[in-house]
């Protein structure tokens, strides 16, 4: 595979783990917690950068490819982290301790809450998340990437 083929073969795995969120979001009713909307990101920019790097063949767009499915991989397994209940997630979207709040503290964190809690799986194939899912997919586009850099324009 050419350079250019294979950024826009990275470049269509985030925008196919992208299309896959927003189906289980608007078709499948999963509305995203914080941390999947964190993970989305990446992916539009590593789309864009692919899409830039076939159409140009500039070879150092590649590694910032690259980092962008990395920084993608990493919210995942942060997520898959939280969700496991093995490191406390941004208060924002975790229900974290609450033995030391009083009933109105409480009463307005419970009211203030969002929807859906980052450390709850919304959806899992074999055991594993959709957020492990993301990183693990990630990580294959990593090394798409670095192949991609690897190879002549």
């Amino acid at each position: 595979m050419t350079y250019r083929q294979t950024t826009l073969l990275a470049a269509a795995g985030s925008a196919a783990l992208l299309l896959g969120a927003l189906g289980f979001q608007y078709i499948g009713g999963l509305a995203p917690c914080h941390l999947c909307m964190e993970q989305r990101y990446p992916h539009v920019v590593a789309v864009v950068l692919g899409l830039i790097a076939a159409l140009t063949g500039w070879r150092w767009i590649a590694p910032l490819g690259a980092l962008a499915a990395l920084t993608t991989a990493g919210i995942g397994i942060y997520h898959t982290l939280v969700e496991r209940h093995i490191v406390a997630g941004p208060t924002t979207c975790t229900s974290g301790d609450i033995s030391t709040m009083s009933s109105d503290s409480l009463f307005d964190q419970i009211m203030t809450a969002p929807l859906v809690q980052c450390d709850q799986v919304a959806w899992s194939m074999w055991g594993i998340s959709m957020a492990s899912w993301n990183a693990l997919f990630s990580l294959l586009l990593v090394a798409i990437w670095i192949a991609a850099w690897r190879r002549r324009a």
